[in-house]
């Protein structure tokens, strides 16, 4: 079995500080073989705030990946985030912005979909959408993305749609991916698409925000996904007086192309 944890939107900068060890040691106590954290480390993307978000993932003491979301570029220097948009985040965070990951019949590819051009709304870019469409063809196990951004807007949504989504979420799926990991609107969702084209051959998780108080009518929260056998569970876990706790976890088997709730 895999064992993930997805987090996002932990806004260092408008962090909650009674969470940080609460989420961290509930994240060790999974034991997860990755750490996946979807974007926005940073509320304004400040070498303390990034110095404050690499501590803590550290902290974790498990193996982790992440990409950029729009608040790890500065919003208030503009030549700043023309010229250099990810120059602290590779400084404090990865020098990679779209990693890559694999083990044991599961395959992640990670999107770099923050935009310095347009700050919130993000865009996909060719060349990353090339290597997952080329990494995915052929792998029969889970296939996951990890983007800050997105795929799909869901109805309640005010945000700008992320640039050539809808193209890219086509392609993607014709090339098998399965599963797709995104933050940006701190709200949980754990379902199909609505894309007719796509629906149920594809789930994708939303996870709100694991630290801010930007909590936009939710609790802080994360995700955690056990895979084996082409089946997923996907339990959300809340942050409650008592840490964070798990709810009734989600269970899917993939078959013929397509997820089935079970």
């Amino acid at each position: 079995m895999t064992r993930l944890v997805h987090i996002s939107d932990l806004h260092f900068g408008r962090e909650r500080p009674e969470l940080l060890e609460p989420l961290r040691l509930a994240i060790r106590a999974i034991t997860p073989d990755l750490v996946i954290v979807s974007g926005d480390l940073t509320q304004r993307a400040r070498h303390s705030q990034f110095r404050a978000a690499r501590a803590f993932l550290d902290g974790l003491e498990c193996p982790w990946l992440s990409v950029p979301g729009n608040h790890d570029m500065p919003l208030d220097a503009f030549w700043h985030r023309i010229l250099r948009p990810f120059g602290r985040y590779r400084r404090y965070v990865s020098r990679e912005l779209a990693p890559v990951w694999s083990q044991d019949g599961v395959t992640l590819q990670a999107f770099n979909t923050a935009d310095p051009w347009a700050w919130q709304a993000g865009k996909v870019r060719r060349l990353q959408l090339w290597r997952a469409c080329q990494a995915f063809q052929g792998s029969e196990g889970l296939n996951i993305v990890v983007g800050h951004h997105p795929f799909e807007e869901p109805r309640y949504s005010d945000k700008t749609p992320m640039k050539r989504a809808a193209p890219a979420l086509k392609a993607l799926n014709e090339a098998g991916a399965n599963l797709v990991l995104s933050g940006h609107l701190h709200k949980w969702c754990a379902a199909g698409f609505v894309t007719p084209e796509v629906g149920d051959r594809m789930l994708q998780v939303h996870v709100g925000t694991g630290l801010s108080n930007r909590l936009r009518g939710e609790e802080n929260d994360f995700a955690v996904l056990d895979y084996s056998d082409n089946r997923l569970g996907i339990t959300r876990m809340v942050a409650g007086l008592s840490g964070f706790e798990p709810q009734a976890p989600l269970r899917f088997q993939y078959d013929a192309g397509r997820w089935t709730r079970l």
